[in-house]
């Protein structure tokens, strides 16, 4: 099966919120597709040009030995067209494979832009990279690898964190979850070996636990350790902070679909490719995760409902033996891909703050290393009020796109990225519904990154 995480919620959002507007103007569109190095690509050129090129980066796709389509070269068909209508030349890789493939991708998006460049239209007097998900630290780490090809970047609900952190975040939520929920059972956290059965007995695990007061709280204890958001349906109402069986049960969702299938099957993959397991939590104090975490309060007050002691299961937690990382995988991951900071180019980010596969905590760890890098000034960061992971309207994609451009044009990014001037921006389009909004996301709890890799 083949399945574009980071687009999913995307489509059922843009069916349910927005109603297509035509592009400014048609355009005359040469397109290109083929194979270089095993990677598939395509290329839009519309005619006329204005000289920008702007590349595309996916998200994580479920390795599968179907075939594979044409990829697209843009997040969703109404931001390419208005792209296209304007004048903006589009183009992307599929890579070569499938899972977590930075590596791939690295290289796979870097010969399309060698590419365009024998294609007769001369070369881009200006390149934009943007991607969402699993495309977002793909973007990011294009900029760090690759300075001098890109004039901005657009990294859409990243995993800004890099792969290290937020692996370790992963491991977190799941050695609560078996070490409290399903201790006695077979459940494997890392050196999965049958990643469809570990995660078929994960699920069973949790429908279980959630039909008990016991059980929801702790499964609320193990998205506290991972910072898992109480919302989950894009749409919908974000619940109140004392709401904690609302809370409680959106996390509950957020592990059913599609957060269990990473930690609990798609691990192996990540695993198998890395050399082996590329996390750990020895070290790791869950007294102290638990009370710098957003959800403490939740955890606290259905322990209390449940009568269950909530410091014995803290000490449950510190007692029980921990798990420590193979070297080589951890090298692995570091290179695809931990961030320095060090961003020449300006760059924006984009997410919503109701994410639970990719939390909008990554924005605040990507955010400190370019401030320690002295590099803050290039670094912008945008916020949606809107649950689901990469459910943005076309408003909110183009809104963002003209708003990096103009940063690229003027050298100045002024009031631009405020959330009124970014909803003006978007309502100017129109294109749809915006809802830009003030956020600052709380630190992320397993920060790991270029200064911590020493």
């Amino acid at each position: 099966m083949r399945w574009r995480l980071s687009l999913l919620a995307l489509a059922s959002l843009v069916a349910s919120l927005f109603l297509a507007a035509t592009p400014a103007s048609a355009a005359a569109v040469a397109n290109f597709t083929g194979v270089i190095d095993g990677a598939q690509f395509q290329i839009d050129v519309p005619q006329p040009w204005n000289g920008t090129l702007v590349l595309w980066s996916h998200g994580y796709e479920v390795p599968s030995p179907a075939p594979r389509g044409t990829p697209a070269d843009a997040p969703e068909p109404v931001s390419k067209q208005w792209l296209l209508g304007h004048g903006y030349a589009l183009a992307a890789s599929g890579y070569s494979q499938q899972g977590w493939a930075l590596e791939q991708a690295f290289h796979d998006q870097v010969a399309v832009l060698d590419h365009f460049d024998s294609l007769g239209f001369g070369h881009p007097r200006r390149t934009i990279a943007w991607g969402a998900s699993l495309g977002g630290i793909i973007t990011a780490g294009l900029l760090q690898l690759n300075p001098g090809r890109f004039d901005g970047a657009i990294p859409l609900c990243g995993v800004l964190a890099g792969g290290v952190g937020v692996w370790n975040v992963g491991l977190d939520g799941e050695f609560v979850f078996k070490t409290l929920v399903a201790p006695d059972s077979p459940l494997q956290l890392v050196n999965i070996t049958n990643p469809l059965a570990n995660f078929a007995l994960a699920s069973g695990l949790l429908l279980a636990a959630q039909s008990t007061a016991q059980g929801r709280a702790r499964l609320a204890l193990g998205a506290a350790g991972s910072d898992v958001p109480g919302w989950f349906t894009p749409g919908s109402l974000q619940p109140a902070r004392t709401d904690f069986a609302a809370r409680e049960q959106n996390q509950f969702l957020w592990d059913q679909n599609p957060d269990f299938f990473f930690s609990f099957a798609l691990r192996q993959e990540l695993e198998a490719r890395a050399g082996g397991n590329p996390s750990w939590n020895t070290g790791v104090n869950y007294r102290e995760q638990l009370a710098r975490s957003i959800n403490q309060d939740e955890v606290r007050a259905l322990y209390d409902a449940a009568g269950l002691d909530l410091e014995k299961d803290l000490e449950t937690l510190d007692q029980t033996p921990r798990i420590a990382a193979d070297p080589g995988a951890v090298d692995y991951l570091k290179r695809f891909i931990i961030f320095n900071g060090e961003i020449r180019q300006p760059v924006l980010t984009m997410h919503t703050i109701g994410d639970g596969l990719v939390l909008n905590q990554d924005e605040q760890a990507y955010a400190s290393v370019v401030r320690a890098a002295g590099n803050e000034r290039l670094l912008r960061q945008t916020f949606i009020d809107r649950a689901g992971h990469c459910a943005f309207t076309p408003a909110e994609l183009v809104g963002a796109f003209t708003t990096l451009v103009g940063r690229v044009q003027t050298g100045q990014w002024g009031d631009s990225t405020e959330p009124d001037d970014m909803n003006a921006t978007a309502a100017a389009l129109g294109l749809g519904p915006a809802a830009f909004v003030q956020f600052h996301p709380s630190v992320f709890l397993r920060p790991f990154d270029a200064r911590r890799a020493a």
